[in-house]
């Protein structure tokens, strides 16, 4: 199947500027933290992918229904209830990870936290290096 073009592609804008319109200055500390994690663990530096989303990396992901798409490899954003954080892997390949984590909500690929504080951070930084090694 050929490659699908996405309305989420990477842009000019600036990461810095994105983070510093975070208003809460908790969730915007949280998010300075897990730029810092990410780059870190991915040896790039964060890109806005669209207007929301702090990537880092790309890679080609294919879905189940074969359906291909250019991705960051992860990444996260500053959402209304929570920080998004994009694993882009089947997290059910962190089982043990989750049951330590600490108090967050997920879906296939993508944790949902309130604050760096509900979480243990080590756990994160382990399943943000290994995320950036698996495939969905």
């Amino acid at each position: 199947m050929k490659k699908i073009k996405i309305k989420t592609i990477p842009t000019k804008l600036s990461v810095k500027k994105y983070l510093d319109n975070i208003k809460d200055l908790k969730r915007r500390a949280d998010c300075i933290e897990i730029v810092r994690i990410m780059e870190a663990s991915t040896k790039e530096k964060p890109v806005m992918w669209g207007k929301d989303i702090v990537g880092f990396g790309k890679k080609e992901m294919t879905y189940a229904s074969g359906r291909k798409v250019d991705w960051i490899v992860i990444g996260f954003s500053s959402r209304k209830d929570s920080i998004s954080i994009y694993l882009t892997c089947s997290l059910d390949q962190m089982k043990d990870d989750l049951k330590i984590l600490g108090k967050h909500k997920r879906g296939v690929g993508c944790l949902y936290v309130k604050t760096l504080e509900d979480i243990d951070i080590r756990v994160l930084e382990k399943m943000i290096k290994k995320a950036t090694k698996l495939k969905i």
